[in-house]
């Protein structure tokens, strides 16, 4: 389902958009304390705030580091049709230099986030690490009925949900309000993995390394999962179903 080709690109396209509604984009790295929720109630508040914190949230993934008093400056200047502060042609060479750094920080910048997250998890209570370094902990067992769990050659249906490290679902079957169903060995192989512990009527939570995940490819181009990203999976098994038609199948994990 997904390409996997540069994903600093879908950042930049982004932007691109933005600019056009006099948005250029761009949030900060640094954690800041929380201040209290302001309480928007006409359409353009409401507007505002979310495409502010979807921008913000695509630079936080992407450990893009911009400085705020600059881009609140080129924000308002460009609201405000005021004459820029820099030359257009410094614009564009600041942009194109910001991105290809940010394109060539990521992949270590995500994979040293994710080390650290599933070198503190695997301390908590009710965590298990298997050999490969796949981390899961059970939600809930099956009933003892089921005892078969499924093979790598196994067609399986499950419902899931995938996210990130900072909470962003990007995909989901209960969303969707559909099982999915697939053959256990044409997925990534942090499922391969983890789906065979489980039995039917079981719900675990996985937390897949990226080397298990999509690695420093990522899902490419407009793909929500960067380079490097670590995951996180609650996976429920419903069935383990005879082979079927592969071209039926869910491909995108």
């Amino acid at each position: 389902m997904h390409s996997r080709t540069g994903p600093v690109l879908a950042l930049a396209a982004t932007l691109a958009l933005l600019a056009v509604l006099f948005l250029p984009g761009g949030l900060l790295a640094a954690d800041a304390p929380e201040p209290d929720k302001p309480e928007y109630k006409t359409l353009p508040e409401k507007a505002g705030y979310a495409v502010g914190i979807h921008v913000g949230r695509n630079f936080r993934r992407m450990h893009a580091e911009l400085d705020q008093a600059a881009f609140n400056r080129g924000f308002e200047d460009g609201m405000k049709r005021r004459a820029p502060a820099l030359a257009e042609e410094d614009m564009e060479k600041a942009k194109e230099e910001f991105f290809k750094a940010v394109e060539k920080e990521l992949p270590a910048r995500s994979l040293k986030e994710g080390e650290a997250f599933l070198a503190e998890n695997r301390k908590k209570q009710g965590v298990t690490e298997t050999k490969s370094g796949l981390q899961y902990e059970v939600i809930k067992e099956s009933d003892g009925k089921a005892l078969a769990t499924p093979k790598p050659a196994d067609r399986v249906k499950v419902n899931y949900r995938g996210t990130l490290l900072d909470g962003t679902e990007f995909d989901s079957s209960y969303r969707r309000g559909q099982p999915a169903s697939f053959t256990l060995n044409r997925v990534i192989p942090g499922w391969t993995e983890g789906v065979q512990l489980m039995r039917v009527g079981a719900k675990y939570r996985f937390y897949v390394p990226a080397r298990l995940g999509y690695g420093e490819r990522g899902t490419g181009q407009g793909g929500p999962i960067g380079p490097n990203a670590m995951l996180i999976f609650e996976v429920e098994l419903l069935a383990i179903e005879p082979a079927g038609d592969l071209s039926e199948e869910e491909t995108w994990k």
